[in-house]
């Protein structure tokens, strides 16, 4: 019983573990303008209702629409004095998230969207 509370207890992601960071580009900043998305990196393992409750949770916005994406890591290729080294860029998941009409997401009194 224990040990089948610890794991859930292990489960629990914070709102700060599910969001990464801002995407910020000109695509990004465009749609955050013009039709209130915001763009933002997550954690692989987060789903839409966890993305919706740490957004809500931060910045105490309304959240309208979750879509999701996993972005595939980009092959890397790397030369050196011992020859060619091939890798790849780690996979990572992208959120598009729709606010309420009148809703802005500010990160201590700057919007990153708006440029």
């Amino acid at each position: 019983m224990a040990e089948e509370l610890k794991l859930k207890q292990e489960t629990v992601k914070s709102s700060r573990d599910i969001l990464v960071r801002p995407v910020i580009t000109e695509k990004s900043i465009q749609d955050a303008t013009l039709n209130n998305k915001y763009t933002f990196e997550v954690a692989l393992t987060s789903n839409k209702i966890e993305i919706r409750q740490a957004i809500e949770d931060i910045f105490k916005v309304k959240v309208i629409n979750v879509t999701t994406t996993t972005v595939k890591g980009k092959r890397r290729v790397r030369f050196d004095k011992r020859g060619r080294h091939v890798g790849y860029s780690k996979d990572w998941k992208k959120a598009r998230v729709t606010l309420k009409e009148g809703d802005k997401i500010e990160i201590a009194g700057f919007n990153p969207f708006e440029m």
